[in-house]
């Protein structure tokens, strides 16, 4: 076993937490702390984006134009992507991130504190420049999240104010991920080497290097987007001798690793809590490592596949085709351990289990209809329909979503110290696996018949299958209140948690008393050669 000596002995300073609010929490430059803030932020970020697609969804209830004027459906469905993608999910996983990598590698914090600071407070001032562009005259962005010219150039001022935002997003995401590359690389306890880094340092190690390498890829295309509309430049004019196509070349190269950004850290939460409860080290972990690393690599090599209607030449759709069928195989590795991570097992059903072990079976679900989309004759017919919609979000809710919510109830107890309820927890996990699968599911049904996405209304035939998922959304709607009762209730009233407080539980975070004092690993902890860190830390 490798032996990490508990972090319980502090001189008093360290545990000392900032007395004022503006020290502890504006000017904080702790990695805790930070991380916190990310997680709150992305709950709120998470609420107004729900808020978002219960306009879409109370819109296509029924047939025909109830609620809202086309216009301003067309606003909700491109800032509800905006706000999801990047003020959800990212700043959710950049949270744990911040909170979990400097325990798991024995580091006493992130490696640019400062810098870290800086990259969250940026963040706020960013959506606010975004959700403002609702007020302005002509409203928000209506051009989808992707941001198509010609139809995004023919928005009003709030393109500027969009592109601004998403700079600012850009510049925090590419700091956080230069932070977290140096702390990994630079900062790890004596004796931590890279392959026994658990898998969640490793996935996010990864996805830091996509981050910087593919955030300065969307600055261009959308800096490009500014000056065709503002500055009279024609980059994707045809008029002017520009080409639109070419615009999603560039965001689709930015794009496709993006999805990847969105859910590699996902693979590490899941494979740090599906060992835990099934009390095995987790299976094949060098191999883990070496798919994720391929997941990487191949993420910007198949761009093209969300482009197969624009009139490519047969040998680029067929190139695309193998080459994003080809992710299947790592990705199947992956899913392959994790089910052999379970196999005879002495598994337990805790609450973060339930949503690793849901995880594993809906992001499935978004994987197989991921490779049906890979089949350029098949993908002409579900191209820009609900098909399309109900795939990613099988990848993207059921995916990153339950991930995020299985990684904070999974560290909960080491965060605050505290325990919440089992019952409601796991009410809370099979009231979302019913009202999910109702809300996504039937889009499929919805796809293949023909329905296209990003309409505000649709033929009588549509009807049944959109009643169904606008049910679901309402359920799912009530589900982020659900989680902050329970866990706001856990935090007044719950039981204090043992140190290690999840039997079977392994890793350094789990050396440290519950909750995490202010500051760990003051001094570094000394683990032993004998035996890999990523499964067996004796405590």
């Amino acid at each position: 076993m490798a032996h990490a000596t508990p972090n319980t002995h502090h001189d008093a300073h360290h545990d000392d937490k900032p007395q004022g609010f503006l020290d502890r929490w504006v000017f904080t430059t702790n990695h805790k702390d930070i991380g916190t803030l990310y997680l709150v932020f992305s709950f709120i970020m998470f609420i107004v984006g729900g808020a978002m697609s219960g306009v879409i969804r109370l819109e296509l209830f029924q047939p025909g134009l109830q609620w809202v004027a086309p216009e301003f459906f067309n606003q909700m469905t491109t800032l509800h992507a905006l706000v999801m993608i990047f003020g959800g999910v990212m700043p959710a996983f950049v949270g744990l991130a911040n909170w979990m990598i400097p325990l798991q590698i024995g580091a006493p914090d992130m490696a640019l504190p400062r810098m870290n600071n800086w990259s969250f407070w940026i963040l706020p001032f960013a959506f606010f420049l975004l959700l403002v562009t609702l007020f302005l005259p002509g409203g928000g962005p209506a051009g989808g999240w992707t941001l198509y010219p010609p139809l995004s150039l023919q928005g009003g001022y709030n393109l500027a104010f969009v592109i601004f935002a998403i700079h600012l997003m850009g510049i925090s995401s590419i700091m956080g991920a230069i932070n977290i590359i140096a702390t990994i690389l630079n900062m790890r306890a004596p004796g931590m080497d890279l392959l026994k880094m658990p898998l969640f340092a490793w996935t996010w190690l990864i996805t830091a290097f996509l981050l910087i390498a593919v955030m300065p890829v969307l600055a261009g295309a959308v800096t490009m987007l500014l000056t065709d509309k503002f500055f009279g430049t024609s980059f994707f004019s045809a008029a002017g001798g520009g080409d639109p196509v070419m615009f999603q070349h560039i965001f689709w190269f930015f794009g496709h690793p993006e999805v990847y950004i969105m859910i590699l850290p996902a693979f590490g939460i899941v494979s740090e809590i599906l060992p835990t409860f099934s009390r095995k080290p987790l299976f094949g972990y060098q191999a883990m490592v070496y798919a994720t690393a391929s997941i990487a690599f191949l993420s910007f090599i198949v761009w093209a596949h969300h482009m197969f209607t624009v009139g490519m030449p047969l040998g680029g759709q067929l190139y695309f085709m193998y080459a994003t069928m080809l992710i299947a195989v790592p990705t199947g590795v992956k899913v392959f351990n994790w089910v052999a991570t379970m196999w005879r097992g002495s598994m337990t059903f805790e609450t973060p289990m339930l949503w690793a072990i849901a995880f594993v079976i809906l992001f499935t679900i978004g994987g197989f209809s991921g490779l049906m989309l890979a089949i350029v004759p098949a993908d002409y017919q579900y191209h820009d329909t609900y098909f399309v919609v109900a795939h990613f979000h099988y990848v993207l809710v059921t995916g990153s979503l339950f991930s995020i919510i299985a990684a904070v109830y999974y560290w909960w107890p080491k965060w605050t110290g505290r325990m919440y309820s089992e019952f409601w927890g796991k009410f809370h996990f099979w009231w979302t696996m019913v009202f999910v699968n109702l809300l996504f599911f039937p889009q499929h049904f919805l796809g293949l018949a023909g329905m296209p996405r990003r309409i505000p209304d649709y033929n009588v035939a549509f009807a049944d299958f959109n009643m169904m998922s606008s049910i679901g959304a309402f359920g799912m709607l009530i589900t982020p209140f659900m989680m902050f009762a329970i866990l706001w209730h856990s935090l007044k009233k719950g039981e204090k948690a043992p140190q290690v407080s999840w039997e079977g539980a392994k890793g350094l975070e789990w050396t440290v008393p519950s909750p995490a004092p202010h500051h760990t690993f003051a001094t570094p902890p000394k683990i032993d050669d004998r035996m890999l860190a990523h499964g067996d830390v004796t405590h």
